[in-house]
């Protein structure tokens, strides 16, 4: 556990019935709707759970999350309209500065706010938050990606001026936080490495599954349409998803081992997704592989518990390996053993409860699915360990401990500027008089 998760003086902000603090805290978020963002919404429940008023200001969903004001829980989310860039970097400029725009105009809605807390990417939420803390607001920055990692990872350029923009954007987020948020460890040695910030103001919030949304159900066979084995993919579909490297191994699996006695199955949605289904369409998948794009919870829910295999295709790159990702997690949730490629965060997340292909290599990739289907105590092993992992060391109780670590870090940093301040205006009226 990281730091004390008690407030000290809890002095400021608006004070609400009988006499308590009423704490407010904005949380910003430009990459996905919340709700629909898991780790966002633990964390807004975390917050409320502990007396915090949270307010979160995101961009509308297209199928979900569509009101642009809704109060869910005790949380109040304001959502403003948003187009996903097209066409290059004229795309992201649009894209980016009407997100900016936006939450600039409902900062000044939501009103005096205790804690800014912006979600990269992109890091540009700095501007905001910077207007909000000038207001004595204090800056908590949520880490999510590397993006120097993500563009050399989805354009591999290291050396443009864009990659030199999105470093010195990094830069000025890191120095305009109070604390920061880091989802892992590899994360927490970038603030501190390369972001210039003190070891005690980086707080590790790792992302974790809702183990009560994530229980198992029956399986059902008729999701396998016929094959004895159903193979699944969970996950957002982009270029550095790696969900081509998965449809070209389960080819192989079919082509070079002979391998016909599984259905897959895509769950998932992305700006990747029409090009890996043309991918499957040319690969001869068409009849073994389904696109789901996103379901329900409850859907998602079936298909993993009748799920014999999980698929983590993520290709070894700058960003992937040193990231946590999302569906280890789920699927470690709900016991399902896991085909990897070998990244490092992978293993500190999945240990035991995944087995790793050298990285990038589909062939193995592919060995390694036909192993385990051809294992069924080893795939019984594999997904107790993982769900063992998700209810200890990796338990979301850990990561809100941190998080309230981190706010009270940062508040008691307030407190102590606020007295200061008092004492040397009290030092100045005993002059004057």
């Amino acid at each position: 556990m990281l730091g004390d998760t008690s407030f000290g003086d809890t002095s400021f902000g608006d004070t609400g019935s009988g006499g308590r603090p009423n704490r407010r805290a904005l949380i910003l978020v430009e990459n996905l709707s919340v709700p629909f963002d898991r780790r966002v919404w633990q964390e807004c429940a975390t917050l409320r759970d502990a007396g915090w008023k949270v307010h979160v200001i995101c961009p509308q969903g297209t199928k979900r999350d569509t009101e642009p004001e809704v109060e869910i829980d005790g949380v109040r989310i304001h959502r403003y309209p948003l187009r996903a860039a097209t066409g290059g970097p004229a795309g992201y400029l649009r894209e980016y500065g009407s997100a900016l725009w936006h939450t600039a105009r409902l900062a000044r809605k939501v009103g005096p706010v205790d804690v800014v807390h912006a979600c990269n990417p992109p890091d540009l939420l700095f501007l905001p938050a910077l207007w909000l803390k000038r207001r004595g607001a204090r800056f908590v920055f949520d880490q999510h990606d590397l993006v120097p990692e993500l563009y050399l990872s989805r354009f591999g350029r290291g050396e443009d001026l864009l990659y030199r923009a999105v470093c010195a954007l990094e830069r000025l987020t890191y120095r305009a936080a109070d604390v920061v948020l880091a989802t892992n460890e590899s994360y927490r040695d970038v603030a501190v490495r390369r972001g210039g910030r003190r070891p005690e103001d980086v707080f590790v919030v790792r992302s974790a599954p809702d183990i009560d949304r994530f229980q198992p159900v029956p399986p059902e066979e008729e999701l396998k349409r016929g094959k004895p084995h159903l193979l699944c993919y969970l996950g957002v579909m982009g270029p550095q998803d790696g969900v081509d490297y998965a449809l070209r191994a389960l080819a192989k699996l079919r082509d070079e081992l002979g391998r016909t006695d599984w259905h897959a199955v895509f769950v998932g949605g992305g700006d990747a997704f029409d090009a890996m289904v043309e991918l499957s369409r040319r690969l001869g998948l068409s009849e073994q592989v389904r696109f789901t794009g996103r379901v329900p919870d409850a859907d998602l829910v079936r298909y993993l518990s009748t799920a014999d295999v999980c698929l983590s295709p993520d290709p070894r790159n700058p960003l992937n390996d040193v990231s946590t990702m999302n569906k280890v997690l789920e699927y470690m949730a709900m016991g399902r053993p896991i085909v990897s490629f070998e990244l490092k965060e992978a293993r500190v997340s999945a240990g035991d409860a995944a087995v790793y292909a050298p990285a990038n290599d589909e062939a193995e990739f592919a060995g390694l699915i036909a192993m385990l289907l051809d294992d069924p105590e080893k795939r019984t092993r594999m997904g107790k360990i993982g769900q063992e992992r998700i209810g200890g060391p990796l338990s979301w109780r850990n990561s809100q401990a941190s998080l309230l670590s981190a706010y009270a870090a940062a508040c008691r940093d307030r407190t102590r500027r606020r007295r200061a301040t008092r004492a040397g205006q009290g030092g100045s009226r005993a002059v004057e008089r």
